[in-house]
């Protein structure tokens, strides 16, 4: 530690809409950490309301857990990590300790913490993380793309939620942002050809095409559950906008026995007609939610699988990743995330 500087640069969240570039000190390791120096890290859409509008659990506080860099210092009783190791970092903290955890289902945990939510993140300079937390980055996987690991994973493990993913099936993915289009790139890498992508933007469904959407659609253009009445329904239904309307007509594009995943966070009541509602029972679908992204042993063959698309190239982010800041652009890249008219995906901060 004594070749650490004492002091690092952050952005602290000190009150609604007060997002500072500061100096603080750099974090204290305990004996099972690793300190990580921050290459890059990505801005979640659940980091708007902590930084924007209050949605933190105290003040101040560091946010950030989508990032990667490099392991600047491990603790005493660390084995499995190195100075100058190039990772990613799993930011669920499981207790380790309760009935879900003891069941192999870390992401259910009773009593957990995580990083850049419950405790200081990824948008400074260093971060103490456990070293359990760790994953191991390809030497052609850049930092900028490895920051994206950890929405890679939340959609592998939305995908995955739909148990096997059969070959020859087909798929809808509602929700063109960047956990729609990564969701349809693991469907791509899992074997699946037909995967329809659907969103009311024009400019993100030329992206999604362009990654290997069999077909895209445009729902202020298109009636939706008319064309699928016609085309044909699908085996599996991936909801990723968070939208209560979508959320609820997603049902009825799903073929009997098919499968609905609901990715999306709700942000207003779903109401769900009953004749939709009756296609749950007469299809015997099988609907079910998607939360986090990790599974056991800890973190989980989500985030194994996420580092290796990368590193193969059968999951590409170059073009998810649309705009950088330094760290001390500060609330800018917020608000560039937030404007429609930037036409953003992945906002990223980068640092030296």
């Amino acid at each position: 530690m004594n070749s650490l500087p004492d002091t690092m640069k952050a952005l602290v969240v000190e009150g609604v809409n007060q997002l500072t570039y500061k100096d603080v000190p750099v974090p204290k390791i305990k004996a099972d950490e690793v300190l990580v120096k921050v290459k890059a890290c990505g801005i979640c859409g659940s980091d708007i309301p902590r930084a924007k509008s209050g949605g933190v659990h105290f003040y101040p506080i560091i946010v950030g857990h989508e990032f990667s860099g490099e392991i600047a210092a491990i603790g005493d009783e660390v084995k499995n990590a190195a100075v100058g190791q190039r990772v990613t970092v799993a930011p669920l903290v499981p207790c380790f300790d309760c009935e879900n955890c003891y069941k192999g289902n870390p992401a259910m945990c009773q009593h957990y913490s995580f990083i850049g939510s419950r405790q200081d993140g990824a948008m400074a300079q260093y971060v103490a993380v456990p070293a359990k937390n760790i994953v191991p980055i390809a030497d052609n996987v850049s930092f900028e793309h490895a920051a994206c690991i950890e929405p890679i994973t939340v959609a592998i493990h939305g995908v995955e939620r739909a148990g096997a993913i059969d070959s020859g099936k087909s798929a809808i993915v509602y929700g063109c942002g960047t956990i729609g289009i990564l969701t349809m790139q693991c469907l791509k890498a899992k074997g699946l050809e037909r995967v329809y992508v659907i969103d009311i933007d024009d400019h993100k469904l030329a992206l999604a095409k362009e990654l290997g959407a069999y077909e895209t659609l445009n729902s202020l253009k298109t009636d939706i559950p008319a064309y699928f009445a016609e085309h044909g329904k699908v085996d599996y239904v991936y909801e990723t906008a968070g939208v209560n309307m979508l959320q609820a007509q997603v049902i009825s594009l799903a073929k009997k026995g098919g499968s609905v995943v609901y990715i999306g966070t709700a942000h207003r009541d779903v109401t769900i007609p009953a004749k939709t509602f009756e296609q749950i029972l007469r299809g015997e679908l099988h609907v079910t939610g998607s939360w986090q992204s990790f599974s056991a042993p800890f973190p989980g063959h989500e985030w194994i699988a996420a580092a290796e698309y990368l590193q193969s190239g059968k999951v590409k982010v170059d073009k998810i990743i649309t705009h950088k800041f330094p760290l001390s652009a500060g609330m800018e890249a917020f608000d560039t995330l937030t404007n429609k008219e930037s036409r953003a995906l992945k906002v990223m901060y980068t640092m030296d």
